[in-house]
């Protein structure tokens, strides 16, 4: 079940809602726990065990973590324990994720690499595993860390494991962000509607952007043929795509967990303006980059052991970036790739580039993200070689007829792309409001047009999304495969 279908949206989504309101307070943690097992079994009944293990698993090592530190008079050896059973949690944990993510990626790059016969194992992968496998981590990771207390209803964990609102595709949360909310959450009319509100622009910008501009991609991708234009065109729809589904979905998850109570962390900050890599990376995928900072990185030393231990540093925590988004070599050149040019910038490119005039650091932020998305979408190695020459006029004509005619007809697409990906529109708003003088009204009547041109605006989203949604047939996520 996705967000973005019918059933959800008409059926699932208002069930649940009714039931959380009129539930007792003390009831709705097992009510979520129950209606998000629900979720992740009406599309993976067959791995929603795994899941279930994940969470008795290290709902059981947190205790012991707590047991062995509130008994360290008894046993003298207790932090030895404690790192025992961390050890045990981390490589559990990552033992399930890499055996259902990379077996298969694994033997056939060693059959391809050896010229042996070896049998491959087709595994279907979770749906999900990526993102509840690194929220369980964390937890035993910070319980370890004493920066929260292990917790001590199951039901409770197991409704932070399995919260269908963020399960699928994150944002990734963090046990210690949303702990006090566990037990202590209430019911507040002005939140929930501003929760609907945001689903509702989640929504939009998955099914009337990113749907629309992906089934461009799509078109180009396949295309037999390619030109410069086309190849261009292709690439540029799919870094619109893939920024509108993922930051789409996003907005979803954070407006449910508004619905029921709960404040997740922000997943992306208009990254498509950023001056550099390194600022993109601030602003896109928030939560993954700040586990990796969090967990990988600082432990490993961050910045403190010298440039080398630093730049080694880098090397690892890109590595298994680009490997957590996918058993492909493609997604490890990625990471390579943004590695080389983190690296590149924190030696000696982002003092230069701060000298450089916003606009041009801008398009030399945009031109790299490009290339990388490049990488990104083409999971074939040599398919990607043919796009990146395609691009560069070294596989194909400079244009034809289908090219010209798909930049004409998605110009004004990609123009509500770009507006959308920046801060244009509140700019916009607000001299909007100046040159009307409502700045000036009083503070009721201007926050009652806000309102009603707020209203007016998402309910006309939702009734464009829906009439979509039931004439399209194009709907993929594209973070469900992580």
């Amino acid at each position: 079940m996705v967000f973005s279908s019918v059933v959800f949206l008409f059926l699932f989504l208002p069930a649940v809602i009714a039931l959380y309101i009129i539930c007792p307070a003390k009831l709705r943690n097992g009510l979520l726990f129950a209606v998000s097992l629900f979720f992740y079994a009406w599309g993976e009944p067959v791995y929603i065990w795994i899941m279930l293990f994940s969470t008795v698993f290290d709902y059981t090592n947190g205790l012991l973590l707590e047991y062995f530190l509130a008994n360290k008079e008894r046993f003298v050896n207790y932090q030895k324990y404690r790192k025992i059973v961390l050890t045990v949690s981390v490589v559990g944990n990552l033992g399930i994720l890499c055996f259902f993510k990379y077996t298969e990626f694994l033997l056939t790059s060693l059959r391809n690499l050896t010229g042996t016969d070896i049998h491959i194992w087709k595994l279907a992968l979770p749906i999900g595993i990526s993102f509840y496998t690194f929220q369980t981590m964390s937890y035993t990771i910070d319980v370890y860390r004493q920066k929260v207390k292990a917790q001590h209803n199951l039901i409770a964990f197991g409704m932070y494991v399995s919260m269908f609102p963020q399960l699928i595709a994150g944002p990734i949360v963090r046990y210690a962000s949303v702990e006090q909310q566990m037990n202590d959450r209430v019911l507040v009319p002005a939140k929930m509607a501003a929760g609907l509100q945001r689903f509702i622009i989640g929504l939009g910008k998955k099914v009337l952007l990113a749907n629309q501009i992906g089934a461009l991609w799509t078109e180009i991708s396949t295309q037999k043929t390619g030109t410069v234009l086309g190849a261009w065109l292709g690439a540029i729809a799919f870094m619109f795509q893939i920024y509108f589904d993922f930051s789409g979905y996003s907005d979803m998850a954070i407006g449910l967990g508004h619905i029921f109570g709960f404040t997740f962390p922000e997943n992306f900050k208009y990254p498509y303006i950023s001056k550099s890599i390194t600022e993109f990376w601030r602003r896109w995928h928030i939560t993954l980059s700040t586990w990796f900072r969090e967990y990988l990185y600082i432990p490993l030393g961050g910045n403190r052991r010298g440039r080398t231990r630093q730049i080694w540093n880098l090397f690892v925590v890109w590595s298994l970036t680009g490997l957590w988004h996918g058993a492909s070599w493609n997604f490890v050149l990625w990471g390579i790739y943004y590695f080389i040019l983190l690296t590149i910038e924190k030696i000696f490119l982002g003092e230069k580039l701060e000298q450089l005039p916003g606009w041009l650091q801008h398009v030399y932020t945009c031109l790299v993200v490009l290339f990388g998305w490049v990488i990104f979408a083409n999971e074939n190695i040599a398919d990607l070689g043919r796009y990146f020459l395609t691009m560069f006029g070294a596989n194909g004509a400079l244009y034809n007829q289908t090219a010209i005619y798909q930049w004409y007809t998605h110009i004004p697409l990609l123009i509500v792309l770009i507006i959308g990906s920046t801060k244009l529109t509140k700019q916009l708003l607000r001299k909007g409001w100046t040159r009307l003088k409502l700045i000036d009204a009083i503070s009721s009547r201007q926050e009652q047009i806000r309102f009603v041109a707020a209203s007016i605006f998402t309910v006309l989203v939702l009734y464009c999304s829906v009439a979509f949604l039931v004439s399209g047939s194009y709907n993929p996520f594209l973070y469900f495969r992580f």
